[in-house]
């Protein structure tokens, strides 16, 4: 349908090979290369007279403004939308359609009605049983309650909904069950940098309950706010199941995981290296650890000192340790030379004959005065590099912890939690560790034991939350056994139990699960689930809090008191509980099944559990995904999804990693509802921002949103992110790409606008959609195109390629219901022949009906609003496209030789826009098809629709006798018994034609003249750049085609003289 009102929408990446039905001719692509080419040369040079062309002269204005009045009060702003549907009740949907789609009207009410009616339950039998029909459920990744939702949310909540709708269509029990997560450290940190930025209180100073209140309190603001986005966004949730880590339910399957755990043996506590952040006081998981590379010296600032201050990364300092006993000294190298002052043992290789002499020798400190012993290992020393030695510090290494394990070395702490240098490091104690790396350093050079300093390619472990630099630190900590964990969850993928997509995830799976480490559960902080374990203290007696034998666990204090009882019968004792918290990823990793009321057998547990699909990003496979799937199978007994989909990062238009401080970081409401460049910059403020990131930040927004974000609805922003989603590829989003898809949510809004016109008032659709066997040729072909689109979508969506689902239905929608058939039966539904007039709209409808329940997945508002608005075939009473009949394949529908007869009519078309383009004529053209009998028999019927699609055709005649084709036409062959022609003398001013193209001509060839001579100077190969003189070769072939072009087009017109 054409749609002047509207830029043609952008479209979703093509499946390989497919194409438009009726594509351009190749002079129009050339034309097009031609203006492309000019309008480029055009704004490099006169970028300033750009506007000039966007405004007519004043006096034509005044002339067009008397001329047509009614135009300039079209364009008048339509009143800003106000909502008037009272909540929960449904829409009104008496009042004629708008002139044009407003996504905020479209969007209003529709998601509180579905609520209310509770379209978003779990359908069951009358017995309360799943469907035979199937289910499908998935638990919802539970976003972290740090602040609100980002595109990358919108993208899984897109998939994931899409999924839901799709599978509720298709008339299955589907619970689509929502929640949050507390997110513990993320979360705390936040409120920490509130709490100082508002009053300088650190969470030590208002105690741990009452900051346990403000992030209660947090917890409910943002809550709020991420469930008002995803409502936005269109999720069709179950909210009655809504579920949070640290409400009761949820909390009582951690305590109950944690002491079943360890009373197997499978959580033991020891202590081991942990990552530690100064800056948190805490461990973190590796997931909270960011990896800033860097290729040499650099100098880097570091939280909790002076802004000023930067301090050395990137290189490796040799220095030199005094053999014991004799003047010889052995040299070994640091990139943290601070940490030499936890060094017990210096590695050689036991085959390296330069140190032969030195086996079971001591080196010694050089400034605590301790024997360092001279040790031999093959496995971490590589003889080849450096000088053949290594220091070995296992308190402050992940390498050397293995190596001091292996030696039974001394592991001797230099840290203190807060990153000061403790009372093992003598004259360095009390100094903060960067500031002692300064001094060290110092000191080894006034000894004489400085070697030297080099660059090294490094990299350096940095805290997510914070920026601090990450400590490898000795704790006491609690940590799970994965190993036999890990090996059924790996076996669960090797039979089949377990899918994983796409396959680059699948084998990131098993380079995790093959290389597993026990998990480090316990964390330094306040908000989360509080360790369920007691350390049993004994009057009067030395105990060594680290020592996992004097722990037990309880599910309640009193439970822990009568494990202490029968351990230590007879004793006197106190229980204190472990004031640490637990990994946030304990509590995710039950997620599955805890929101189904696991540990206990409920209704819904039994019902629901296993869930279908868990769709995630491929970010968080190990840390989250492969610690459901262990957690999942040991407690019970099950995986707790057969498949897991990995979607891709999204990223911005420059294909950078969202970040708060470069301002790229896009909430989805603001592309829903459009926002200008000077609300994005305040919104920068609002939150813990540092002011030098604010600027930079700032920064960023004007190069990617210069003119800020324009409201493109939600439905565009879910098909816009469908479009984008390929295996394994991150989303560089574009925001005008969403912008495009608006304006293709314009052309459906047009479409059903025309359509509902041509169906006229009163119109009843027939019972079923069943064909009648009178459809005409087109409209044989578009029910089967209406066939193939829905079997590709329903076929993709199984695939889980989003990429070709949205193409599809795009596709079936622009390029074949819009384009072609509702265009080509305009004549049809204005004509006499009330019998082909009603069959025209039937398929119509029948077409129109089915295309908006294939697309109510990926656009449920837009969908909903045009299904309302359509009138119900006798017997339906379903109330919302939400439970309407998902189209599937239809095998009456299928009809290849209507595919292959309209390829000809569609041959017709191209071959007249093509004639038409060659001559310029944009009007009255007047089209002849020369045919054999038998496609001047099929191609009669379809007159009036091939002059309805060939723009600027007056008519269409089919004839058989050649000496029927009036003198003067230009002609084209489509095949054997097929030949086009268009009348062209008497309709072309062919001297005013010539004339011109002989201008652009003169024109071209002098720009061409005029670089050739530049080229051929003397000087040009030295004095202009490489990559200049490529583009000005370029620009010559530009050149001598344009010239070739024009001058086939005088030869062309000149043949009609």
């Amino acid at each position: 349908m054409a749609d002047n009102n509207a830029t043609t929408p952008v479209p979703p990446p093509a499946a390989a090979g497919a194409e438009n039905p009726v594509e351009k001719s190749k002079n129009a692509d050339k034309n097009e290369a031609k203006r492309l080419a000019k309008m480029e040369k055009f704004l490099a040079k006169q970028k300033a007279a750009a506007e000039k062309t966007k405004v007519a002269p004043a006096a034509n204005e005044e002339k067009e403004k008397k001329a047509k009045p009614e135009k300039a009060a079209a364009a008048a702003p339509e009143p800003e939308f106000v909502n008037t549907t009272p909540k929960g009740e449904k829409k009104d949907m008496s009042e004629p359609m708008a002139a044009t789609y407003n996504p905020k009207a479209v969007e209003a009410a529709w998601n509180d009605w579905w609520e209310k009616e509770g379209f978003f339950e779990p359908e069951l039998t009358a017995d309360g049983q799943v469907k035979s029909e199937g289910l499908f459920v998935i638990a919802a990744p539970p976003p972290n309650i740090t602040g609100s939702l980002h595109t990358g949310h919108a993208l899984a909540v897109s998939i994931e909904d899409g999924l839901a709708r799709w599978n509720r269509m298709l008339g299955k029990t589907v619970l689509f069950n929502p929640g949050t997560d507390h997110a513990g450290i993320s979360a705390q940190a936040v409120v920490e940098k509130q709490l100082w930025k508002e009053s300088k209180q650190t969470r030590h100073d208002i105690g741990r309950e009452a900051f346990t209140n403000k992030m209660w309190d947090w917890k409910d603001d943002f809550q709020a706010r991420i469930n008002n986005q995803v409502r936005r966004l269109g999720a069709s949730y179950d909210w009655t199941r809504e579920a949070f880590t640290l409400s009761a339910p949820l909390s009582k399957a951690v305590t109950e995981t944690f002491c079943r755990f360890h009373e197997e043996g499978i959580i033991y506590r020891a202590t081991r290296l942990i990552n530690w952040c100064s800056e948190l006081n805490t461990a973190l998981s590796n997931l909270e650890v960011d990896n800033k590379e860097l290729t040499g010296r650099t100098l880097l600032n570091v939280p909790g000192y002076d802004v000023k201050e930067k301090f050395e990364f990137g290189v490796l300092i040799s220095f030199a340790y005094p053999v014991e006993g004799s003047d010889e000294k052995i040299v070994v190298a640091t990139t943290r030379i601070e940490t030499m002052l936890g060094d017990t043992a210096v590695a050689i290789h036991p085959k390296d004959e330069r140190y032969k002499h030195l086996h079971g020798k001591f080196v010694i400190h050089p400034f605590s005065g301790r024997r360092i012993p001279i040790i031999l290992d093959d496995i971490v020393v590589d003889m080849a590099f450096g000088t053949g030695a290594v220091k070995m510090t296992p308190a402050h290494d992940f390498n050397d912890y293995e190596v001091g394990k292996r030696h039974n070395l001394e592991f001797i702490n230099i840290l203190n939690d807060n990153g000061t240098l403790n009372n093992n490091c003598g004259e360095f104690s009390g100094m903060k560790r960067f500031h002692a790396r300064v001094a060290v350093l110092k000191a080894l050079k006034e000894k004489g034991l400085y070697v030297e300093t080099v660059d090294n390619a490094m990299t350096v472990p940095l805290c997510s939350k914070t920026g601090d630099i990450i400590e490898p630190l000795m704790k006491p900590q609690w940590w799970v056994n994965c190993k036999d964990m890990a090996h059924d969850a790996l076996q669960a993928v090797k039979d089949g139990k377990l899918i994983i997509k796409p396959q680059t995830s699948e084998r990131e799976y098993y380079r995790w699960m093959e290389n597993i480490n026990d998990w480090c559960i316990s964390r330094q902080i306040w908000w989360g689930h509080r360790i369920p374990a007691y350390f049993v203290r004994f009057a009067g007696e030395e105990q060594d809090f680290a020592d996992g034998q004097f722990w037990v666990s309880g599910r309640t204090e009193e439970a822990a008191r009568e494990s202490a009882q029968k351990k230590f019968p007879g004793k006197a004792f106190t229980l204190e509980q472990d004031p640490d918290v637990l990994d946030t990823w304990f509590s995710s990793g039950l997620w599955p099944f805890s929101i189904m009321g696991w540990p206990e057998k409920t209704a819904d547990f039994e019902k629901f559990y296993p869930t279908s699909l868990l769709e995630t990003g491929w970010d968080i496979l190990f840390f989250w995904v492969a610690r459901m799937v262990m957690l999942g199978i040991k407690l019970t007994g099950q995986v707790p999804f057969s498949e897991v989909y990995c979607h891709a990062l999204v990223r911005d238009a420059q294909g950078r990693k969202m970040s708060k401080s470069l301002g790229n970081v896009i909430d989805p409401i603001d592309v829903i509802e459009g926002i200008s460049l000077q609300a994005l910059h305040d919104k920068l403020r609002v939150g813990n921002l540092d002011p030098r990131e604010i600027v930079k930040a700032e920064q960023g927004q004007k190069m990617d949103f210069p003119n800020g974000i324009p409201e493109c609805g939600t439905d565009a922003l879910r098909f816009c992110l469908g479009a984008y989603s390929a295996f394994g590829k991150d989303i560089n989003l574009d925001i005008m790409r969403v912008d495009g898809y608006r304006k293709f949510c314009n052309k459906l809004w047009n479409a059903t606008r025309f359509a509902l016109l041509k169906l006229e008032d009163g119109f009843l659709p027939n019972a079923t959609a069943a064909k009648s066997g009178r459809e005409s040729l087109a409209e044989r072909w578009i029910l089967n195109k209406l066939n193939v689109a829905a079997v590709e979508l329903n076929d993709q969506l199984g695939q889980r390629n989003f990429m070709k689902a949205t193409d599809a239905i795009y596709k079936f929608w622009l390029y074949e219901l819009c384009d072609v058939y509702i265009e080509i039966i305009k004549p049809i539904t204005e004509g006499s022949d009330l019998v082909a007039k009603r069959s025209a709209q039937d398929t119509l409808y029948t077409c129109l009906e089915a295309a908006l329940r294939m697309l109510h997945p990926f656009m449920p508002f837009l969908t909903e609003e045009l299904y309302q608005r359509l009138p119900r075939r006798d017997g339906d009473k379903i109330p919302t496209i939400v439970k309407s009949p998902f189209p599937v394949n239809n095998p009456s529908y299928i009809d290849e030789q209507a595919d292959a007869d309209f390829e000809l009519v569609f041959a017709v078309v191209r071959s007249g826009r093509s004639l038409m383009g060659d001559y310029n004529m944009t009007k009255g053209g007047q089209i002849y098809i020369l045919g054999s009998p038998e496609i001047a028999k099929l191609l009669k019927s379809e007159e009036a629709g091939i002059a309805t699609l060939t723009k600027g055709s007056k008519f269409c005649t089919v004839i058989s006798d050649v000496a029927a084709i009036p003198e003067g036409c230009a002609s084209q062959t489509i095949q054997e018994g097929c030949t086009v022609y268009l009348l062209v003398k008497g309709m072309v001013d062919v001297d005013a034609e010539v004339q011109k193209i002989e201008k652009k001509l003169v024109k071209v060839q002098k720009a061409k003249d005029d670089l050739l001579k530049k080229t051929q100077d003397v000087t040009y190969l030295t004095k202009v750049k490489a990559e200049i003189r490529e583009m000005n070769e370029a620009k010559l072939k530009d050149y001598e085609a344009e010239i070739a072009t024009l001058t086939s087009g005088i030869e062309t017109f000149m043949k009609l003289k």
